[in-house]
């Protein structure tokens, strides 16, 4: 399916959430055409998962608009989440149930009816290549199948938009690359559209069509991978840079971005942790 960029997906004006006095997005503008992968990137503590939660119904929007294909996240929370595909950071999957009992309950929790239940499951557990390992409890699963499982479940409902939160956390790189052609094939055959986070700029290189990076609150720089990086070696070769010298790479436009990203603004006690635990579980 051919993209139109002329139709958003998302769409965030002036988007802004606070815990306490830590504004955690600060009056983000932000747009993710229909059909694209878009990566949103940025150091912990730069305020992307509360965005994606905003986006995903999960949290109220206090202040600004969100929409997701026209539609108002604050008023039709409904038909938003009808859209929406989402794997969180945190795992979704249930360590007790089989892999196609995981499926199958969150295509309850999405509301497929019933007639087309068993066939949905089946299809998402093609998708992602699981169907010999359906009927196997997911502990058994290692951490690049959890990953394929948890996709599985968001397919399930075919949504027009798959969100994304550090999918790959913790995984070796084959079970990455692994992950990334599941969600690539089941983008080339549906047109969906797919908004991501990553810590791996490698992915974000390779997979994103547009990168936003995100420092503290705001998108600072946005464009494709490649414009990014060239437009950075312009600026190194603006400020005397010796001719000849490495291409830049998305992660120098990172760390430009984002300085070290080792101050008091990345992240909480907590935020490690859970990545942490994420990451262990998986691995």
């Amino acid at each position: 399916m051919t993209r139109d960029a002329n139709t958003q997906a998302v769409s965030c004006t002036g988007l802004a959430y606070s815990f306490g006095e830590t504004n955690a997005v600060d009056g983000l503008d932000l747009s993710v055409a229909e059909g694209e992968v878009f990566g949103l990137l940025g150091p912990n503590g730069a305020g992307k998962t509360t965005a994606i939660r905003c986006i995903t119904t999960l949290l109220p929007v206090p202040a600004g608009m969100v929409r997701v294909f026209g539609h108002d996240t604050a008023r039709d929370r409904m038909a938003v989440r009808r859209l929406l595909g989402y794997v969180p950071q945190q795992l979704s999957a249930d360590a007790g149930l089989t892999g196609r009992e995981n499926v199958a309950l969150f295509a309850r929790v999405f509301d497929v009816s019933r007639r087309e239940r068993d066939e949905r499951v089946a299809q998402a557990l093609t998708a992602v290549d699981l169907t010999d390992a359906a009927d196997r409890l997911a502990k058994t699963y290692s951490g690049g199948m959890i990953r394929r499982l948890e996709l599985a479940q968001a397919l399930v409902s075919a949504p027009r938009l798959l969100i994304l939160d550090e999918p790959t956390i913790g995984l070796d790189p084959i079970a990455r690359t692994g992950v990334w052609e599941h969600i690539n094939a089941v983008r080339a055959a549906t047109g969906m559209t797919v908004l991501v986070t990553t810590h791996y700029m490698d992915e974000a290189d390779q997979y994103c069509d547009r990168v936003g990076l995100m420092h503290r609150g705001r998108i600072r720089a946005l464009g494709t991978p490649a414009e990014l990086r060239e437009g950075l070696g312009e600026r190194r070769r603006a400020a005397g840079a010796a001719a000849g010298g490495p291409l830049p790479t998305l992660e120098d436009v990172f760390r430009e971005v984002a300085g070290s990203g080792l101050d008091d603004k990345s992240g909480d006690f907590r935020d490690v942790r859970s990545t942490r635990r994420t990451a262990n579980r998986v691995g």
